[in-house]
């Protein structure tokens, strides 16, 4: 007996499923909540009790994705969603000074010009950020994979010229947004394909290492330092590999965060110190990474 070269599906898909269920005629049975197939009834998968399986799919739906895309390695670029680029910085920095021509008595003028200037010097981290992603994802164009793709939160700021310096070479980058209590949406620069939504954090940082080459952090807020010693804790218990983690911007860190401090208080070792390097400008974080390859 000839046996099917091609393998025949015995049992109906998921869809066809789903759609034949869709026929059956009204009745006080099949209006029934029990009645919905499960896996199409929402009301049944937001229940507490599904956490674990909501988890499960939240970690397979963007892993199945990136593996179709031939996502084999990233680098992961965070940095404050409040930083500006250089032009919009400076165009609300003039017309806070026109203002305060015109009204120099106007209420906290002078702090919003503080502010307003520290804006705009800031912006710098924009411009650097998104020079770096555009070296990066340069360099994977060439690859015969999808090489290494810039992957950020998703959001404003930082991870904006991250996505824009990506898109600059009309690369794919990665954008992984988190829902959040306020108005969320991903930054235009992300590849639409590659553009997830997460519920939750723990799932959503998991995504950023699994495929992470590097991972670069600019000066950032809670977000940022919670990616950053997340990704400090694995690699000094050895619970991931070894990879190049640069901080951006010396002077911030140092003044936001002593490591030396703890060396002396003892409660990290000298060598830890080892685990990220500091770097300045586009060109040196490149190269850093290209030293640690």
């Amino acid at each position: 007996m000839d046996l099917p070269q091609k393998r025949t599906r015995l049992f109906p898909s998921a869809s066809e499923d789903a759609q034949s269920s869709k026929q059956h005629a009204d009745t006080p049975q099949t209006k029934s909540p029990s009645y919905a197939l499960s896996f199409l009834d929402t009301d049944f998968m937001m229940r507490d009790e599904l956490r674990p399986v909501r988890l499960q799919l939240e970690l397979l739906k963007p892993e199945i994705i990136q593996t179709e895309l031939n996502i084999a390695s990233t680098v992961v670029i965070f940095g404050s969603a409040r930083i500006k680029d250089s032009d919009t910085a400076k165009i609300f920095l003039d017309h806070l000074k026109a203002e305060a021509e015109k009204n120099p008595d106007a209420p906290d003028i002078d702090r919003k010009l503080q502010i307003a200037q520290r804006d705009l010097e800031n912006s710098r981290y924009y411009d650097e950020a998104r020079k770096l992603a555009r070296m990066i994802a340069s360099a994977g164009q060439d690859a015969d994979d999808a090489g290494c793709v810039v992957s950020t939160g998703g959001g404003p700021g930082i991870m904006e010229a991250a996505n824009r310096g990506a898109h600059d070479v009309n690369a794919k980058s990665i954008g992984l947004n988190i829902v959040l209590p306020h108005e969320q949406a991903p930054n235009p620069y992300i590849t639409p394909e590659l553009s997830f939504q997460f519920h939750y954090f723990a799932i959503r940082k998991m995504h950023f290492l699994i495929r992470a080459k590097a991972l670069i952090a600019f000066p950032g807020g809670f977000g940022t330092m919670d990616e950053l010693f997340e990704t400090l804790t694995l690699v000094q218990t050895k619970k991931i590999k070894p990879i190049p983690i640069l901080l951006f911007g010396k002077n911030f860190w140092q003044k936001v965060i002593n490591f030396d401090a703890l060396v002396e208080a003892g409660t990290i070792s000298p060598e830890d110190l080892d685990l990220f390097h500091f770097v300045e400008t586009a060109e040196q974080g490149w190269a850093m990474l290209h030293q640690s390859a």
